[in-house]
């Protein structure tokens, strides 16, 4: 990867970030917040009796096949796909490497969050055709508004966008990239959706049709022209693309080109034509003028308003493109397939759900069946399940060595799922693999050492969801080791054989093992060992490293909840 990627603290985008980080907009919700805690009882009771017969009118189609989209017509459509990708400038830049086989792609990994925001929004740039986005979460914050902003110069040249957004991940009614809906070149969906979009009834809609709601679109894709695309564990947000945010996600992307977007594109057309996938145009935010144009302005302020950090932005976005352009990315050349849930995964009954083996638990069964000298793993959620656990036990026994990364008790955002992890942890290092958490990043731990409550509001959660086998075969993409992926969310991953991109996957988990703890046995308990910056000796621990009583606590009594709902 080119060295501009590593950019650092002082970096000119950071510093475009840190300039407007919306601190005044946080202030407004507090505010507003403040202001409705300050009303008392019987002004809130008496405020929701009234607006209830109100409700009702927010209600929107949750299928396509409702007749208020009779009249529906797409924006976006196939013969806007009727084009070569291999004539585009993306693919022509790499024509001599694409040429040798019409089934080779490359692959090049994308390591730090800057370097996902950089590279997502060169390409849109470089887009002459299509831009497909498909996303769990879209944060509605800084950097999302910024990458939108992109998407949106993107159409105004002619380029044809299609942004897929899952309704629960993105409180899709208050989110601004609903309004790029009125953009003629740009059409959003929302996938799954609660009916009455009441945020009083949005949760309670879950207990009356909790099998569909329950069950949510956790794909990941970022497609250009059709022949280049983004997988990985990334969504849309700060905390994913910007490292000095309070909760920030070590996560993993892969940008690959070649053959295998077809793939890629074949999934989310499948999603973007399924019933569930609802056009933005029924929802009432999306609808609003007023909202689009005070968007608008709201950008043209910030360009004139920062000239100096937007040039320096717009140097950075374009030494991407040359470096792509002059061949300097560090592509690895091979052959994948991508694969990905069907959406009708979501309606399956509860029983159709706990015995689905979709294309992607029947690959990892097969991967992992031909494997013959070791897995290395990076998970951010690990719950291998009682089938998976033994599967691996004889893969250990049969010496298929293991070496798996995932997140401590102090730097996991899902305590719950910690917890089943620890279920398994103990029988997987008396069978021989090597087992690693995830530290809390060393600068949020420098000069903190007595600072629990800070400890556990700013750290680094591992967010990775990276297998490689055999040195040979890696894995990459939304699904994580755990039964809300097996059974309910879909997924997708990308499988790419080279033992080039294997071997740079294979050192960037070796990398977060080395500054991750060491989890070992000493009576048959678990013993944390790790080194942090500035330390002479290793530090042991008997007890979850970087975490209060409380929350070791909050991940005992979580071992209540039964592990399929977690």
């Amino acid at each position: 990867m080119p060295k501009i990627w590593g950019l650092g603290r002082k970096s000119y985008i950071v510093n475009f970030f840190n300039e407007f980080d919306l601190s005044n907009r946080d202030m407004l919700y507090y505010n507003r917040w403040k202001k409705g805690k300050d009303l008392s009882l019987v002004k809130r009771v008496s405020l929701f009796l009234f607006t209830l017969p109100f409700m009702g009118c927010t209600t929107i189609p949750t299928s396509v096949h409702d007749e208020r989209l009779a009249d529906y017509v797409p924006k976006v459509t196939a013969s806007d796909f009727n084009y070569d990708p291999m004539q585009t400038p993306i693919a022509q830049c790499y024509a001599q490497e694409l040429s040798k086989d019409t089934e080779i792609s490359g692959a090049t990994l994308i390591e730090d969050g800057l370097s996902a925001f950089v590279i997502r929004a060169a390409f849109a740039r470089m887009a002459t055709k299509t831009i497909d986005l498909q996303t769990y979460i879209y944060s509605n914050d800084f950097s999302s508004k910024v990458l939108i902003a992109e998407l949106k110069r993107a159409a105004d040249r002619g380029v044809k966008v299609r942004i897929l957004l899952d309704d629960y991940g993105t409180k899709s009614d208050i989110v601004d990239v609903m309004l790029l809906n009125q953009h003629p070149n740009i059409e959003v969906k929302v996938f799954n959706p609660v009916a009455n979009r009441s945020r009083l009834l949005y949760y309670p809609q879950f207990l009356l049709d909790f099998n569909r709601l329950n069950s949510r679109m956790h794909n990941k894709l970022f497609i250009v022209d059709n022949v280049a695309y983004i997988t990985g564990g990334r969504n849309v947000g700060s905390n994913y693309f910007y490292p000095e945010t309070a909760s920030n996600f070590s996560d993993t992307d892969v940008l690959f080109i070649g053959d295998m977007t077809k793939y890629a594109t074949a999934s989310f057309d499948q999603y973007w034509n399924y019933h569930l996938a609802i056009p933005a145009s029924v929802f009432p935010k999306a609808k609003s003028e007023k909202a689009l144009n005070k968007m608008k302005c709201k950008f043209a302020e910030l360009e004139r308003e920062s000239a100096e950090q937007s040039k320096a932005y717009n140097k950075i976005i374009s030494r991407a493109q040359r470096e792509y352009k002059n061949k300097k990315f560090d592509f690895s050349w091979g052959y994948g397939k991508f694969l990905a849930d069907p959406p009708s995964k979501v309606e399956m009954s509860m029983d159709e759900k706990e015995e689905y083996r979709g294309d992607i638990i029947q690959a990892l069964q097969h991967l992992w069946n031909r494997t013959n000298d070791s897995v290395y793993m990076s998970a951010a959620y690990f719950v291998p399940g009682q089938g998976g656990l033994e599967h691996m036990l004889r893969e250990e026994k049969s010496g298929v060595h293991m070496t798996v990364v995932t997140n401590s008790l102090a730097s996991t955002n899902a305590p719950t799922v910690y917890a089943k992890w620890e279920k398994y942890r103990k029988q997987l290092i008396e069978s021989g693999a090597d087992v690693y958490e995830f530290m809390l990043s060393a600068e949020n731990l420098r000069g903190k050492e007595h600072d629990r409550e800070r400890k556990q509001s700013s750290f680094s959660v591992l967010h990775s969801k990276t297998i490689v086998f055999d040195d040979d075969i890696s894995w990459i993409g939304s699904f994580n080791l755990d039964p809300r992926s097996a059974y309910y969310n879909t997924e997708n991953v990308a499988i790419f054989e080279s033992r080039d991109f294997a071997d740079k996957l294979r050192e960037m988990i070796l990398r977060d093992a080395q500054t991750s703890w060491r989890v070992t046995l000493e009576d048959g308990d678990p013993v944390w060992t790790g080194s942090r910056p500035g330390d002479t000796e290793p530090r042991v621990y008997h007890h979850s490293p970087d975490t209060t009583i409380f929350r070791r606590t909050l991940k005992w009594i979580t071992k209540l909840i039964p592990e399929k709902f977690v």
